[in-house]
């Protein structure tokens, strides 16, 4: 009952859970325990849901994962709530990891690392709010956003794994910069959905979202910077203008396919995708190779 309930109904049934993997093939790498790390995977991917509650609040998002959003289910203000707690949860897992046989100093390390991404996390969200309707953004803005507002949390995934489970400064440091990567690659992919027909229908949010946030995600920024003068007046006006979000999806997509956009917006992805698994082959020889090989399985589309 009560505030259990709505985290129940927020984290099951789970999505990709892919942080929570980064946390335990990190530390399994390094030669970690898994038990003890465990509970450090539960809570990144409580502090992800959280997250999403309070995005699916700002962006006016009334779906998740297929069904109603917890703040259609139960309300904005208990969501908001919810979502805090679960913010919460995330640091008191680590607590949890010490009583399981974590060394202090490893834990003080994890905790440090958490608390540093979570202010780039909420910076990024900021940041992103800033950008909605600029088409002028530069796609190099566009990464920089992307990575704070996701790739932070990946790569933190990764460093808490590494370091509670033993791993030296040198391979804790490769390993966020793969989760760095992956989370940039990660973003970029999830922005070319909305436009993919196909995709699109089995992402369990809106479609339209980005659309009707007047969000400029990578593919609609490299349409507009390489559309002729009248292509990209009507970019504009579907982003900005347009008040029936689904034909200004349609309208989007139309000059994407002109322009290549969306071909360009996967040939970055896969680059960072392909950066990230280079990264791996210079782990040390004592690593995991199981848990290596998984990390790399990671990189590649869902789709």
């Amino acid at each position: 009952m009560g505030l259990d309930a709505v985290h129940r109904y927020a984290m099951i049934p789970p999505g990709k859970l892919l942080r929570p993997l980064l946390v335990l093939h990190a530390a399994l790498t390094v030669g970690g325990e898994l038990g003890a790390v465990l509970p450090a995977a539960v809570g990144i991917e409580g502090a992800h849901v959280g997250s999403l509650l309070h995005d699916d609040i700002i962006d006016r998002d009334t779906q998740r994962r297929g069904r109603a959003a917890v703040h259609t289910e139960f309300g904005p203000a208990q969501a908001v709530v919810a979502g805090n707690a679960l913010f919460f949860s995330w640091f008191a897992a680590l607590s949890e990891c010490g009583r399981l046989g974590v060394p202090a100093d490893r834990v003080e390390r994890a905790m440090a690392v958490q608390a540093e991404a979570g202010v780039a996390i909420c910076r990024g969200a900021f940041d992103e709010l800033a950008m909605r309707g600029d088409l002028e953004l530069g796609v190099g803005a566009y990464v920089a956003m992307a990575r704070a507002k996701t790739a932070v949390l990946l790569a933190a995934a990764c460093r808490v794994g590494a370091t509670l489970g033993g791993g030296d400064a040198p391979t804790t440091e490769l390993l966020g910069e793969f989760g760095d990567h992956l989370g940039i690659c990660f973003q970029i992919r999830d922005d070319v959905l909305p436009y993919d027909p196909i995709a699109a229908r089995a992402m369990g949010k809106p479609s339209d979202s980005d659309v009707r946030n007047r969000r400029p995600t990578l593919p609609v920024l490299i349409a507009h910077r390489r559309a002729d003068p009248k292509s990209r007046a009507a970019l504009r006006h579907a982003l900005l203008d347009e008040t029936e979000p689904e034909l200004a999806l349609c309208r989007i997509r139309a000059v994407l396919e002109r322009t290549g956009a969306l071909d360009t917006a996967h040939a970055m992805a896969d680059d960072h995708a392909r950066r990230a698994r280079e990264l791996l082959t210079r782990l040390p020889a004592t690593a995991n190779v199981a848990h290596v090989r998984a990390l790399a399985l990671l990189t590649r589309p869902a789709y």
